[in-house]
């Protein structure tokens, strides 16, 4: 068996979606970065930039730790995925915070995607002695998030990202099968107003951005050529909270994300629907030449000028997602929300629904996808579960 980079960038294309030819879906590496991996965000439909601080702020918002209303969280969360193929392929989290002060946090975690288990054979004889593999992607996080003023704060996130996913000679041969890494970071903010009366109810304005996964591409070989744009991400969301009483509380939110990668060339430049000639040959591998050549920040720039369509093919290229949560005695939630991808760039639409349960110092939440396109959703009909402990001092909020 030759050395391949191998089944997970099938499988995890799928999160992006199978598009049809003339479509023009942005793949990147390590896509499993962009996978909701917390119940509570993904029950408003992947959701997070704007909604208030919880534990899982790391992968959506870590500015807003420095909100925090409690000086130490540690939370745990486990997503199965393609459940309808396999049951063996998931994304696990575990992140942790730690408040200083009403104005510094500190906070860490830990991202696994794991790919079940390979089987490697060189021949289709039964009796023959296999290899087996796991393949495995994993990103380490670090952030720091500080207040600049009572109501705005801002976060710088360091990330590790090591991709396992190369397979080596089933025979033990010579092949390299060691991981792929490359290193990202996080620029972000976050602000939240006071509380303000209004006629019926009092309400609290949020609102957030996050540069997401800005660093070097990452490559599976040796050739330079043949290397990948990490999921560089632009997050931004604005929210509302309705505050009826002090138990009864409804919070609203939108959220806008677009990919900071460039555009592939396609292999259909003049669109008759034909590759079987030099005339167009040789344009798309120089054009495939230049993409490939082009480093991750050139990439960031391009990614919002140099879509074929122009600008209204620019405005597919960002996904929105609308999510809302009830919270009743900060003891029970309900959740719920939809997420729209325009079809020329993945067709991911779905609902979720999700819920959370919290009793002292701790808290569960689960979550559910209900596809809304014609292209299978890898969640689908998957349950998400989150569990979440706050602890130590309490916080004011001001």
């Amino acid at each position: 068996m030759k050395k391949i980079v191998l089944l997970a960038l099938g499988l995890l294309s799928l999160h992006t979606a199978t598009a049809q030819e003339d479509n023009r879906v942005i793949t990147t590496g390590v896509p499993f970065l962009l996978i909701a991996a917390d119940a509570r965000a993904a029950g408003m439909a992947d959701q997070g930039v704007a909604t208030s601080s919880d534990v899982f702020s790391m992968q959506w918002n870590p500015a807003k730790y420095s909100f925090a209303l409690q000086e130490y969280g540690l939370a745990a969360s486990y997503t199965p995925y393609l459940t309808s193929i396999t049951n063996d392929i998931s994304l696990s989290q575990i992140n942790f915070y730690n408040k200083f002060d009403d104005r510094m946090a500190f906070a860490a975690s830990l991202r696994y995607f794991g790919l079940g288990e390979i089987e490697l054979r060189q021949t289709p004889d039964p009796n023959e002695v296999t290899t087996r593999r796991s393949p495995n992607e994993l990103a380490v996080d670090l952030a720091y998030s500080l207040k600049l003023s009572e109501r705005f704060s801002m976060s710088v996130a360091g990330r590790f990202i090591s991709s396992n996913l190369r397979i080596p000679e089933a025979t033990g041969g010579s092949s390299d099968a060691s991981a792929a890494t490359s290193f990202a970071f996080d620029v972000a903010g976050y602000y939240q107003s006071e509380e303000e009366a209004y006629t019926d109810f009092d309400g609290r304005w949020r609102a957030g951005f996050n540069f997401q996964n800005l660093g070097p591409k990452i490559s599976y070989d040796a050739d330079d050529l043949n290397t990948n744009f990490l999921p560089s991400n632009l997050r931004l969301g604005g929210g509302f909270d309705f505050i009826f009483d002090e138990y009864n509380t409804i919070g609203v939110n939108v959220e806008l994300s677009k990919l900071l990668v460039p555009t592939p060339p396609s292999w259909d430049l003049n669109g008759d629907g034909n590759y079987d000639n030099d005339t167009e040959r040789e344009p798309y591998e120089q054009a495939l030449r230049d993409y490939n050549n082009t480093n991750w920040v050139s990439g960031i720039f391009k990614s919002f000028g140099d879509a074929p369509g122009g600008f209204s093919e620019e405005l597919k290229e960002i996904t929105y997602s609308v999510g809302a949560e009830y919270t009743y005695n900060q003891a029970f939630m309900m959740r719920l929300g939809y997420f729209n991808e325009s079809e020329m760039k993945g067709a991911r639409k779905f609902f979720s629904l999700g819920a959370g349960f919290k009793y002292s110092t701790i808290k569960v939440d689960v979550s559910y996808l209900f596809s809304a396109s014609q292209v299978r959703n890898p969640l689908e009909n998957t349950l998400r579960f989150s569990l979440t402990f706050n602890f130590g001092d309490e916080l004011d909020e001001y």
